[in-house]
């Protein structure tokens, strides 16, 4: 049972029906919602109290939005003429309301008494929230076409919880612009980062249930976890996980676009990624962090992160059509397609699956099905009296347990904290929970007053629009009677002129470049695989006497710069566009390296070229096996296993590695290395020893089987 606090007394939330007391001399209908307070010592406790009649029974509720008390049972509800009285259930020190109701029956004053204390409370006959917020946004659709026509956005899907009561929910624009197929309350979009809280959400179940402490190493639960970090890797909590206080930067290239990884495979990357704070000492926003904690519930819960997000969370919310990936989105009957704004026009765009990142960004819903996400938030773990999740769990969550480190931008909202999977802020001295979500072609933003009890989500196919956020500060300023101002208005003119900014800054960045130089090698050497132990595969191809680029499937053009520098030309995938790639010369003059911003907190991510493949094929190195006369000396060449070796008379094996130039360098000597002449026709004719004294060769006398 949830207990609350009310004048330091528990209470239990467990909504009964009691019999009316006395009816023997009633006068006045008091059904209907009653707000008020009551004048406890050194303040005024907000209070509403909601009565209904059923036959013969009364039924009510109380709520205190001071101590996030909502919906309390009452009981003992008695009216006789213009007297009534009514008490709080199960709750010790017997609190009890007596009043009187006016003539006019729409004011009820009297004295409130527990535990042997009395104070005086008054109630006046209000609308329902529902009613006022119904009635308080009676013109947003209005406001809603104007931010869609006036920041270029196809379509936009809104909700809004009022209570537990959804007084809004709806679609407008497009969902799909080139056939002029209207947004609807119930279209599939992806919903971004606001994907995270569902993670945390399933933790917190977790938890409850006693499987994973929040504060416990992740070690405890994956053994073999490792971070950059030694220290990090051994103190790492799953809350460290969620409140981006690993250390680490974004590293999000690791992840983006990468379908041949699987989650298990990121998550041991993780110990080659390189961190740029201390653990717990700087807020870096990480979703590799929140695959982890993905991860992390697929081990405790031995399922998918997907099956275990549906059942539980999912399933007892009753989100039956929310899914985790954009290819099961088009499957279903109404689901809106992706746009990006770029040019001056609106350009449909592909889907970007993201499902291996999933526990930070994959799911796609309707503001329907998310408005149950918002009440079981709203109404402390509790959806249709049945219990989800433990109301301090929930709590947990909307606290901040990590600041951001903001400094203000508007004065209408403070510098937000983090919580679990939520930021934390203040709008207009009223506290939001909230989380934005932003992935190729949707943009989205659930956001919530925990003390008024609303809650908003804003769902749009447009790239990185701001429009989610600027509505939910509309509605916010209309149903709390706030000053409104004009935020799609003013938010217009900033893009308008950001806008002429960024046009002016592409026609400046020539001036970066330096003119006249060329590269130090021939196209093809610069063609290899590139690697790097956290980032992974990086292969440069050469295709129509133009280099590119190929990591993680996205393909892109590369033009030479200066230098060893070239520059990513426009693609398809516009993700490497102006990336500047830089190789690197080993000392013997070959292509060994290139570097590139993928992380720009910490400068260049350096890939290693890898030597040609043939030198790992043993059918390659059988042609190589055989004895080599040097002077007075033979060499002998050796296959033993799937590595060559080298032998000289009085001396043991030397064990050969594949290097760059098709040559192999001494495992134990890597300073010396051999490489192998042929004729035209392929075959080989001696074998040259490399040393920083001297190149000595060694012609091939007679080729021999390799030893098993």
């Amino acid at each position: 049972m949830n207990k609350r606090v009310l004048s330091g007394v528990l209470i239990v939330c467990l909504l009964v029906v009691f019999p009316l007391i006395s009816r023997s001399e009633e006068a006045v209908d008091v059904s209907g919602f009653w707000e008020g307070k009551i004048n406890v010592p050194s303040m005024e406790l907000v209070i509403q109290v909601e009565l209904s009649r059923e036959g013969e029974s009364w039924k009510g509720t109380i709520s205190i939005p001071a101590q996030n008390a909502k919906n309390l049972p009452l009981e003992k509800i008695g009216l006789s003429g213009n007297e009534i009285t009514f008490a709080i259930s199960g709750v010790p020190g017997d609190p009890t309301f007596k009043g009187m109701v006016s003539g006019e029956g729409n004011e009820i004053s009297g004295d409130f008494t527990q535990g042997g204390q009395s104070f005086p409370f008054t109630l006046k006959k209000e609308s329902s929230p529902a009613l006022k917020a119904k009635e308080a946004l009676s013109g947003f659709g209005k406001l809603v076409e104007r931010g869609l026509k006036g920041l270029n956005v196809p379509g936009a899907a809104v909700a809004v919880v009022v209570g537990d009561e959804i007084v809004l929910a709806e679609g407008f624009g497009y969902r799909d612009v080139e056939q002029k197929i209207p947004m609807t309350a119930d279209t599939l979009l992806a919903i971004g980062s606001s994907s995270k809280a569902f993670t945390t959400f399933a933790m917190g179940v977790l938890s409850d249930e006693g499987k994973m402490d929040w504060e416990a190493p992740v070690r405890n639960y994956i053994p073999w976890f490792k971070l950059y970090d030694p220290y990090a890797s051994e103190r790492l909590t799953p809350r460290d996980l969620v409140t981006h206080r690993s250390g680490l930067p974004r590293h999000d290239l690791v992840w983006y676009n990468n379908a041949t990884s699987s989650r298990e495979d990121l998550v041991r990357r993780l110990a080659h990624l390189p961190p740029t704070a201390d653990l717990r000492t700087r807020f870096q926003y990480n979703n590799l962090m929140f695959l982890t904690a993905g991860y992390l519930v697929e081990t405790l819960t031995g399922k998918a992160w997907e099956d275990a997000v549906r059942s539980l969370v999912f399933d007892p919310l009753g989100m039956g059509r929310t899914n985790f990936s954009v290819d099961d989105s088009q499957q279903d009957a109404d689901f809106a397609f992706p746009y990006k704004y770029d040019d001056k026009k609106t350009t449909r765009i592909p889907f970007r699956n993201i499902s291996t990142v999933g526990p930070a960004g994959s799911i796609n819903s309707s503001v329907r099905e998310m408005s149950r996400w918002l009440l079981v938030h709203l109404n402390g773990g509790e959806i249709d009296g049945k219990r989800i999740i433990n109301a301090e769990t929930v709590q947990d969550m909307h606290l901040a347990h990590m600041p951001t480190g903001g400094t203000p931008a508007l004065p209408e909202v403070t510098p937000a904290d983090y919580g679990l999977g939520w930021f934390i802020d203040s709008y207009k001295g009223h506290v939001r929970v909230h989380h934005g979500g932003n992935i190729d072609g949707f943009s989205a933003l659930v956001s919530m007053l925990p003390g008024d009890n609303i809650g908003f989500v804003v769902l749009a196919n447009m790239n990185g629009t701001p429009l989610p956020e600027l509505l939910v500060r509309h509605a916010t300023d209309l149903l709390l009677g706030l000053s409104e101002r004009d935020w799609i208005g003013l938010t217009m003119k900033q893009m308008e002129a950001g806008l002429k900014s960024a046009e002016e800054a592409e026609k400046k960045k020539e001036t970066r470049r330096v003119k006249g130089t060329k590269p130090a090698h021939k196209t093809a050497d610069y063609v290899g695989t590139y690697t790097h132990p956290g980032y992974g595969r990086l292969d440069i191809l050469l295709e129509g006497g133009q280099i590119r680029s190929v990591y993680n499937a996205m393909r892109t053009p590369l033009e030479h710069w200066h230098y060893e520098t070239f520059n990513g030309l426009e693609a398809e995938d516009p993700t490497f566009k102006d990336m500047k790639y830089t190789f690197e010369t080993d000392v013997n003059g070959y292509v060994a390296a290139v570097r590139a911003p993928f992380e720009a907190t910490i400068g260049d991510i350096r890939f290693v070229k890898e030597p040609d493949n043939r030198l790992f094929d043993p059918e390659y190195l059988k042609t190589l096996v055989g004895e080599y006369a040097l002077a007075t000396q033979k060499v002998t060449i050796a296959l033993r296993g799937a590595a060559l070796t080298l032998t000289v008379p009085g001396q043991k094996a030397y064990t050969l590695v594949p290097t760059l130039g098709n040559e192999f360098y001494f495992k134990s000597v890597p300073v010396i290395t051999v490489s192998f002449k042929s004729d035209k026709s392929g075959e080989v004719t001696a074998l040259l020893l490399n040393q920083p004294g001297g190149v000595f060769e060694a012609k091939r006398i007679k080729k021999t089987e390799e030893k098993k």
